[in-house]
């Protein structure tokens, strides 16, 4: 029976809880409202302002370019300042007429007079000689070169002279009848304006803006309205600060925002208060209801429910790699017990028992009785065998109960599996171990083997059931992501082999032993191979990884076969790695040597997996040479122990990098190992921190944001089942 049937239905949530979360939400979107509309009063008013502050800033640049343009035209369209700039005796004239005035004329500060060759006959600043080639450089003689036609309006730009920025106007001297004059280079009259704090302040009061002032870069947090010479070049910025009205108006109206706001958390806490109150009676309705779904009523122990939930706790406390080992316990002769002195006593004999098994030894997390005569312990870690034979021992020794002597003896199955291991299929195995226990005499211990599951499960249908599943292609590629530890990027996928079988979903556990076991892990192994590069082909810029079977790399037609493969696809040999483990190097060294060497010659790369959890030799390791390591992910989780599992996972790291041999990382989960596999010199990371095990159509979506972010994405790994 599925454990879900066995929990009570949790009681239901009453009127005033959903009230409660009623009020709560209305309370929030209300003051998302308010305070979204007060932020967009204040925020428009303020650009509102801030638009207006810019375009009379532009305004106030066309003013004084137009004021200066305006002096200009009458200076420089005269027939005397023509006829003078012509004549024989042009300096005197323009001194008196244009360099004296410099010294206090309001509209310019500067006058630079040029004869028709452009070179300067009178030049005053402040009502003293200057030099303006000096002052400004070639772009002075730019400016004045584009003024020099007559018959255009005048000329006007900003100019840089060190830290003073100066607005420049000139214009071609000329008479006002200009038709009557032949088409020749004119003199120039230039008029400047120094742009000074003075003149600003001017401007800000006529404009209204605040801090007006020249900055020679854009003032953080202020408003800047660039300057720019003849070429365009921002050569300073007008800055003034933002008046903020919508500041001024919030300011205002503050102490009534603020008094709703204390009236809405008022309100708030009048809720959350009744709310807390009322979850609290819900929460020990829960807990009752909870305690009673999963615990036994006669012994107080773990039903089966509550068995089923420690199991997951212990596997996703992650504790000894979530190793934990299944203990089921079945009383031989309580039957007769009940029968003899009736059920008070075989009540009485289950208590005596429950206490008896109980806190055996610390790594036991839990005790359940699942019913009649069954118990079942759960111990962390690996499996105690003197656990058993204390559980045994317990039964040697009769019980005295009501003046009666009990004697009664036990069976023992058990079953040991990773977090990977579903805790119903624990549970089915150390079922069949008990029941295997029972069949062979009774009082024996019986540890679960995957033999077990061939007798029990009639490995022939399930071995039928394979073959039509290579035929039909119902065994699929799912792909891990391999990515580079300097940067996260993926630079390949590993091919890892999943089934939806007629009953269900099948672990790689169970079918590719199967099929090594029934000769179709070659008919597997390259149904995988071809299935994985032709699903690969879409990804030109990633390595594909796929593992190999000892049975396969031993096979003669094993090089063959991949080749055929690869040409067949047209799939790039360098671009595969096959991963293989030590046990094959050992087995059949030979042959083993033949293939690698074969497919090697054609660019397929080879890696040894679970490399340090072996005995793989230094010898070895050359003489194959590999192209790659995969540390055994046992390496990894022992980084998580407080031991020297960092220094033996280093210690391995350095003898292959001091062989020249890349290494991979697996079985990374989180940031604290990731660290610290970069910095002993790992170059490639996998892991369920890296992305789990996926559809092709997955992948394809990793690349799209890799591309679009320019890295891969590292996601922290949720506390749910390891990897295959």
């Amino acid at each position: 029976m599925n454990a879900r049937f066995l929990l009570p239905r949790r009681p239901r949530i009453s009127s005033v809880a959903c009230a409660t979360l009623f009020f709560l939400f209305v309370g929030l979107v209300l003051t998302a409202l308010m305070t979204h509309v007060v932020g967009t009063m204040v925020t428009s008013a303020n650009d509102i302002d801030d638009a207006r502050a810019t375009r009379a800033a532009q305004a106030s640049i066309s003013s004084l370019k137009s004021r200066l343009s305006g002096v200009l035209q009458d200076n420089s369209v005269w027939d005397d300042a023509f006829s003078a700039a012509t004549g024989s005796d042009p300096v005197g004239w323009a001194y008196e007429n244009w360099g004296k005035t410099s010294a206090d004329y309001p509209l310019y500060d500067a006058v630079v007079a040029l004869d028709q060759l452009g070179k300067p006959f009178s030049a005053y600043l402040d009502g003293q000689p200057f030099d303006p080639l000096a002052m400004f450089g070639i772009a002075f003689a730019k400016h004045i070169e584009s003024a020099a036609v007559a018959g255009k309006p005048p000329v006007v730009k900003f100019l840089p002279a060190g830290n003073r920025v100066f607005l420049v106007a000139s214009n071609a001297i000329q008479p006002f009848a200009l038709e009557d004059q032949p088409a020749y280079r004119h003199p120039v009259l230039t008029m400047l304006k120094e742009i000074t704090p003075e003149v600003l302040a001017a401007e800000s009061v006529q404009y209204d803006l605040k801090d007006l002032r020249l900055a020679a870069t854009e003032e953080p947090g202020w408003l800047n309205q660039s300057l720019r010479d003849a070429n365009g070049k921002v050569i300073g910025y007008l800055s003034w600060s933002s008046q903020r009205p919508g500041l001024a108006l919030f300011k205002l109206v503050q102490p009534y925002i603020y008094a709703a706001i204390a009236i809405l958390l008022v309100f708030l806490t009048g809720v959350l208060v009744f709310g807390a109150v009322e979850s609290k009676r819900l929460a020990a309705l829960a807990a009752v209801a909870k305690h009673e779904a999963t615990h036994d009523s006669l012994t107080g122990l773990h039903n089966r429910a509550g068995l089923l939930l420690a199991m997951s706790l212990v596997q996703n406390a992650r504790a000894d790699d979530g190793l934990l080992t299944l203990h089921m316990i079945d009383l031989d002769g309580f039957k007769a017990v009940n029968d003899a002195w009736g059920h008070a006593v075989g009540d009485e004999l289950i208590r005596r028992t429950a206490a008896a098994i109980t806190n055996l030894h610390p790594s036991v997390a839990s005790v359940a009785r699942l019913g009649g005569d069954e118990f079942a312990l759960v111990q962390r870690g690996p499996t105690l065998t003197d656990l058993d034979d204390a559980i045994l021992d317990i039964f040697r020794t009769p019980f005295e109960i009501g003046g009666r002597i009990i004697e009664v003896g036990a069976s023992i199955g058990t079953a040991c599996a990773i977090a990977l291991v579903e805790p119903l299929e624990i549970l089915r195995r150390a079922d069949m171990a008990l029941y295997r226990a029972k069949e062979d005499g009774r009082g024996r211990i019986v540890r679960y083997d995957p033999a077990l599951d061939v007798e029990r499960e009639h490995l022939a249908l399930l071995e039928s059931d394979l073959r039509a599943a290579i035929a039909s292609g119902a065994i699929t590629p799912v792909f891990q992501p391999l990515v580079s530890a300097v940067d996260g990027s993926m630079h390949g996928v590993e091919a890892l082999a999943r089934w939806d079988g007629p009953r269900g979903q099948i672990s790689p556990e169970v079918f590719i032993p199967l099929a090594e076991k029934a000769g179709l892990i070659d008919a597997l192994g390259r149904h995988m191979l071809v299935t994985s590069i032709a699903q690969a082909r879409r990804w030109p810029d990633l390595y594909l990884s796929v593992n190999v079977s000892p049975l396969q790399l031993c096979s003669p037609d094993f090089s063959h076969m991949v080749s055929t493969a690869l040409e067949t696809e047209g799939f790039d040999p360098k671009r595969l790695t096959l991963e293989i483990t030590e046990g094959v190097l050992m087995s059949n060294p030979d042959q083993a040597r033949r293939s690698i060497n074969a497919l090697k010659t054609i660019g397929v790369r080879f890696a040894l997996d679970d490399f340090g959890c072996g005995y793989a030799s230094i010898g070895a390791l050359r003489t194959f040479g590999f192209d790659r390591v995969k540390i055994d992910r046992s390496l990894v989780t022992a980084l998580e122990e407080k031991s020297n599992g960092e220094d033996v996972l280093k210690a391995t790291i350095l003898l292959a990098i001091a062989l020249d041999i890349p290494v991979t990382a697996e079985g990374i989960e989180n940031l604290h190992q990731a660290q610290i596999l970069r910095a002993a010199g790992c170059d490639q990371l996998q892991g369920y921190l890296m992305g789990r095990p996926m559809q092709a159509g997955e992948i394809d979506i990793q690349l799209l944001e890799q591309a679009v972010l320019g890295g891969s994405r590292v996601k922290p790994l949720s506390r749910g089942s390891r990897e295959s």
